[in-house]
């Protein structure tokens, strides 16, 4: 898309990702002069133009985090409220934390959680799709909200194979989780147990971060340069809102 505004004649994308940041990225650029047809759909039609010129333009946010404190907070109990957010980015989500016993408030600029921690959540079923679908990148973090809840949660990847490697270390903190080619199915315990866990990838270092916000006693996760691809000042965010959240430096490998 972005060599295609500046290409000589008309140029035309087929299975393009209609994610809201692709969308997001052709208006901005349409803004500064591109011509764009076909937005939010999965054939985009590029025009090239000789120049573009400056423009201002507000980035969405990244529902990727937003998602992933959401989760959090329903995670940890209590009530957190996430400003300069768009929920409806994430309806997919919030629709599914709804169905397990979380609160969901929007408001002006954002998002309330909210959750009794004397509750117990309710066990859903989530299938990852293409956007406006469950993201992919929030499965594992939905995991390890799932591993408290009341039943049996049935999780589906359809996006990327071999996605289910936070399962083994969410075992660690006592979760009971059976993974099967693409599905994980989740026996919800009463209580995890802090343990020291490895992150193998960017979504399955957040999920496990989650999971120890409500496990007893200290939760160590190493690898955490992964963490630091996606989550800016993650530990001061989770900080502000009552967590007690710090990284260890010069230990080899991150935590």
């Amino acid at each position: 898309l972005l060599a295609a505004v500046m290409a000589e004649g008309t140029t035309v994308l087929k299975n393009a990702a209609r994610e809201p940041e692709i969308g997001d990225l052709a208006r901005c650029l349409i803004a500064m002069g591109a011509k764009i047809e076909g937005l939010d759909t999965d054939t985009l039609v590029i025009d090239g133009v000789t120049s573009l010129h400056g423009a201002d333009w507000s980035v969405i946010p990244d529902r990727i985090e937003m998602g992933s404190y959401a989760v959090a907070a329903a995670m940890a109990g209590g009530e957190v409220r996430i400003t300069k957010a768009r929920p409806e980015l994430i309806q997919a989500l919030t629709d599914k934390m709804m169905e397990a016993g979380v609160d969901i408030e929007p408001t002006s600029d954002g998002v309330i959680v909210r959750r009794d921690p004397a509750r117990r959540l309710k066990a859903v079923n989530v299938t990852t799709e293409v956007y406006p679908g469950f993201a992919t990148d929030l499965q594992a973090q939905f995991m390890a909200l799932m591993t408290l809840a009341e039943g049996e949660s049935l999780i589906h990847e359809n996006i990327f194979e071999n996605r289910f490697m936070h399962a083994p270390e969410l075992g660690r903190l006592g979760a009971e989780i059976h993974v099967h080619a693409g599905e994980a199915r989740v026996v919800g315990v009463e209580v995890l147990t802090a343990a020291q866990v490895m992150a193998t990838d960017l979504r399955a270092s957040i999920s496990l971060v989650i999971a120890g916000l409500a496990a007893e006693g200290e939760t160590s996760v190493g690898r955490v340069y992964h963490l630091d691809r996606g989550f800016e000042r993650m530990e001061e965010k989770l900080s502000a809102c009552g967590a007690r959240v710090r990284r260890i430096k010069g230990d080899g490998d991150g935590r």
